[in-house]
């Protein structure tokens, strides 16, 4: 499609037949040919990996790296030291709304890769400063319950990085970053690998046994365990509270990007929170249906679909805060009513 990045392992997805579509203006595989479901149960079971190589990467550095990132998002770097990973938020200045969620890899003591979702890279530089330097690498995502187990074979120095660590690791020559990070629930391992080593690494995790996943199973992974997506549970007019993120948000920093405003929302308390929704039966929820309780209108769904570990459909949905865990609801899907109970997140454990 005219326009659109591609990632580094294009010419891999389409050979292995992937499905391609746009997102966050990357042309990316949503499945290969066994489908989603398959997919996302060989996550859930073994181990699958994701190329995730739309996500940026904002390298930071030099003396004044800390104390820029400190002013600038929600959470407290303090908390961690070089060598972790840190989720964090970067707010609108105005009405703190979430701007973007993030993962920041604290590299060496001077040296930080923020890590913005796909679209929002230029927003992040433009608030943090730092130089864009997505496309001298891919990344890939192995997770699952033998991610570790599987990449050992492969990339042993990778798969001895812990979770929400962050290591610089040598694959046959090329300078990798690994962290211990995902986003399916599962455990697993994110690699950012050269673009000209990308394709090999791609291929030595597939005769490990590692399954090629598309972006649909790396949807409903997450939506399982109840992880928010920019866009859908975060964005403009969502905040970290309305979100249930507040352990994000370090209060006790003096500053960061949209404070006065969010504490201004805390103080006054929040009009909608983000709850889970278990409907019954097969049909999935979608984003933008409306929620209702004995006909009266409490919210909207944010994100739904089928849950293939459940069997049947889950949302997450923005709701007045009154609606509690076990309340019946019903989610208007084309006008039909589609019996549902809120539930308590994440829908399936995270491991």
């Amino acid at each position: 499609m005219s326009g659109l990045r591609l990632s580094p392992l294009d010419a891999v997805h389409r050979s292995l037949g992937a499905k391609m579509v746009e997102f966050g203006g990357w042309d990316m595989p949503v499945n290969y040919p066994i489908g989603t479901i398959e997919e996302h149960l060989a996550c859930r079971r073994d181990a699958v990996m994701f190329d995730v190589s739309h996500l940026g990467t904002v390298r930071v550095e030099g003396g004044a790296a800390f104390g820029a990132l400190q002013a600038a998002f929600t959470n407290d770097l303090a908390k961690v030291q070089p060598g972790r990973a840190q989720y964090t938020h970067l707010l609108d200045e105005a009405d703190a709304s979430v701007m973007d969620d993030i993962i920041v890899w604290w590299l060496d003591d001077d040296i930080f890769d923020v890590m913005p979702n796909a679209s929002n890279t230029d927003d992040v530089v433009g608030a943090i400063g730092g130089t864009d330097t997505t496309s001298t690498r891919a990344i890939i995502a192995v997770q699952g319950p033998s991610a570790r187990e599987r990449v050992a074979t492969v990339f042993p120095d990778a798969a001895q990085v812990g979770r929400f660590r962050v290591q610089r690791c040598a694959w046959r020559g090329a300078e990798c970053v690994v962290a211990g990070t995902g986003y399916t629930g599962e455990a697993g391992l994110e690699i950012a690998v050269p673009v000209d080593a990308a394709s090999e690494l791609w291929s030595a995790l597939s005769d490990s046994g590692v399954l090629p996943a598309g972006l649909g199973a790396r949807d409903t992974l997450r939506l399982e365990a109840g992880l928010p997506l920019h866009g859908h549970e975060l964005g403009a007019g969502i905040t970290s509270l309305q979100a249930g993120l507040e352990w994000v948000v370090a209060w006790n920093k003096p500053t960061f990007r949209g404070r006065d405003a969010l504490l201004a929302e805390r103080n006054a308390g929040v009009a909608r929170v983000l709850r889970g929704i278990a409907t019954e039966g097969r049909r999935p929820p979608r984003a933008e249906c409306r929620v209702t309780v004995d006909g009266a209108d409490v919210g909207v769904v944010t994100s739904g679909n089928f849950s293939p570990m459940l069997g049947h459909g889950i949302a997450l949905a923005l709701l007045h805060p009154d609606v509690a865990v076990g309340t019946d609801v019903s989610v208007d899907v084309r006008g039909a009513g589609l019996p549902g109970s809120v539930v308590t997140l994440p829908f399936v454990a995270k491991r």
